[in-house]
């Protein structure tokens, strides 16, 4: 995988884009959802940004709960040992194993050609 710089231009547009709450807020906001929102906690998809930890948008659905294709390309992104924010940046760049589409416009379709496409990148 090409180890490349992930400058605040990224971040500033997935924030722009999707959300960036920090992880307190997301934290806080699951408190009001379930009783128990650890289970949760830990399959979040979180970026490290400076001194900061953040919860990329795009991991969650209306309701709050996490997407479940973001949340089996996440599981499957650290048995490849993709670290998170390389995850994070994957998910919204345009490659040309989506014909030029980004990960996260695909959600909708369904994992296989998405879980595909990760497992390319992590050869890179």
């Amino acid at each position: 995988m090409t180890r490349q710089t992930i400058n605040d231009q990224t971040w500033a547009g997935i924030r722009t884009e999707f959300t960036l709450p920090t992880l307190g807020q997301v934290r806080r906001r699951l408190f009001e959802l379930m009783e128990d929102p650890e289970p949760v906690m830990r399959q979040l998809v979180r970026v490290f940004i400076d001194d900061g930890t953040f919860c990329p948008g795009f991991q969650f659905l209306p309701g709050g709960q996490l997407h479940p294709t973001v949340l089996e390309l996440f599981q499957r992104a650290m048995e490849l040992q993709i670290p998170h924010n390389y995850f994070t940046l994957w998910m919204v760049t345009p490659t040309r194993d989506l014909a030029g589409a980004r990960p996260v416009d695909h959600l909708k379709g369904g994992p296989a050609p998405l879980l595909r496409a990760l497992e390319s990148y992590r050869w890179r």
